[in-house]
């Protein structure tokens, strides 16, 4: 039992059918929106399709429990493919054959022997000196008829698989520490306020920041036509009441604090804690005040003290409006001003009579009217934050150095021979390499020329 779970887990089929699982389930999170709205862009499907896509996580794929075990899957097939694979090549390392046997030799073709002028002795040094230079663990031995030389080079070709195996690991434990303790947030801040509190996007919730984030000022440039041109925030980050970090952030040009990265995604406006009243007693002219939310003045005139106590964009969808309150000796009374009170009248036959509360005409003799509400910019900040993104980096790394070591070294072992031949030392080159026949053979070809080099 325990030999077919080993057997099963290192199976090549296993890799290609996780391989091909995992890709199709990529096309899937490629063509369905992940995180972000999820079933809303399928509300053209039937609610019973969308929930089962919602039940099979398909809304939010790379951080499904199922994803996350195929994942698992493929690892633990990687390691038991690489524990069991790998005491055959470290063997194949750690080999060194026998400088005794004739076999290398044995049916050489013409084209790999050499016949040069001078004794073997002559050849032999300068021939050890060429090895040591181009190969490692060159060896010799002394026969009675011979100096046999082995050199070898690239073994560590051996582990190039077992490079991209522990790579793509990494990147797998990467993918899983962002998957599980990364997030994305957004938050909007207003021109002059602060907050530590950020709205999860995939997860649904808030999360507390341990710093402030503070917009310090919102600018905007804009062409001719109105569009936009640039839009930057000036942002300040505190911890305990002590700026950290202080920058600009632009679209494309993010911010990074404490590990957790700002982009510039939006911007709007808001109604502000300022607005413009207009005030008229009586027939007089009418004169426009700026009045700051929970601010007050006084109407001298009937010694009375006004403070807006809201301020409403669009109450009860009649539009913009402020909470008038008074106190005066006659006692204290709230109403409301609208921007648009006149079109609200001829809408709402009665109105006043309806809601009191309505007439800005209440404390009499003077009639109130919302000029307008002074708006300010909001910046709209995108938050991400990716642990696992150094560990990626590293594996992305190791897994070129492993491509590198798969596809362009080979392991090259090379056996020479110096014996005499009619007063002549002949030199047999024999060699054998696990990959690159073709650089095999101008390896030898490079070899035999510089042997030539030595007649005479």
């Amino acid at each position: 039992m325990k030999k077919t779970l080993l057997s099963f887990l290192s199976s090549l089929k296993l890799t290609i059918a996780l391989l091909i699982i995992i890709a199709v389930a990529s096309i899937l999170g490629t063509v369905i929106p992940q995180q972000y709205g999820g079933g809303e862009a399928f509300r053209h499907l039937s609610p019973g399709l969308v929930k089962a896509f919602r039940s099979l996580q398909l809304f939010d794929m790379y951080h499904s429990v199922w994803f996350i075990i195929l994942m698992g899957l493929l690892s633990l097939n990687l390691i038991t493919c690489s524990l069991n694979r790998f005491p055959t090549s470290w063997k194949l390392f750690k080999k060194i054959p026998s400088l005794d046997r004739g076999k290398p030799f044995e049916k050489l073709s013409p084209d790999r022997i050499l016949v040069i002028e001078g004794k073997p002795h002559e050849v032999i040094g300068r021939g050890e000196n060429l090895l040591k230079k181009r190969y490692k663990r060159v060896r010799k031995k002394d026969t009675a008829n011979s100096t046999v030389f082995y050199g070898e080079k690239g073994t560590y070709s051996h582990f190039g698989v077992y490079v991209i195996h522990l790579s793509i690991l990494i990147i797998i434990a990467g993918a899983i520490i962002s998957s599980l303790l990364g997030f994305n947030a957004y938050v909007n801040i207003a021109e002059g306020e602060s907050t530590n509190t950020v709205y999860l996007g995939r997860q649904k919730g808030i999360k507390k920041l341990d710093f402030t984030v503070r917009c310090d000022k919102f600018s905007i440039a804009l062409y001719k036509n109105g569009m936009p041109k640039e839009y930057r925030s000036n942002l300040s980050f505190l911890k305990d009441n002590n700026v950290i970090f202080q920058g600009p952030l632009l679209v494309n040009h993010p911010i990074t604090v404490n590990g957790i990265r700002f982009y510039q995604a939006s911007y709007g406006t808001i109604p502000g804690d300022q607005v413009y009243l207009t005030i008229k007693k009586g027939n007089d002219e009418e004169i426009i005040r700026k009045v700051r939310l929970k601010d007050s003045f006084y109407l001298k005139e009937k010694n009375a003290k006004l403070t807006i106590l809201r301020i409403e964009e669009n109450l009860m969808s009649m539009g913009p409006a402020v909470l008038i309150n008074i106190q005066s000796p006659e006692g204290t009374m709230r109403f409301w001003a609208f921007e648009h009170i006149e079109k609200i009248k001829d809408r709402i036959p009665g109105l006043f009579k309806k809601v009191p509360k309505f007439n800005p005409g209440l404390f009499k003799p003077y009639y109130f009217t919302l000029n307008r509400i002074e708006k300010k910019y909001y910046t709209g900040l995108q938050l991400s934050r990716d642990p696992g993104v150094s560990t990626v980096a590293i594996g992305s790394f190791f897994i070129i150095i492993g491509f590198f070591i798969t596809f362009f070294s080979s392991h090259k072992r090379l056996w020479v021979r110096v014996d005499e031949q009619e007063g002549k030392s002949r030199i047999s080159v024999a060699a054998t390499s696990n990959k690159d026949p073709v650089g095999l053979k101008r390896e030898i070809e490079h070899l035999l020329r510089h042997f030539s080099y030595m007649r005479g």
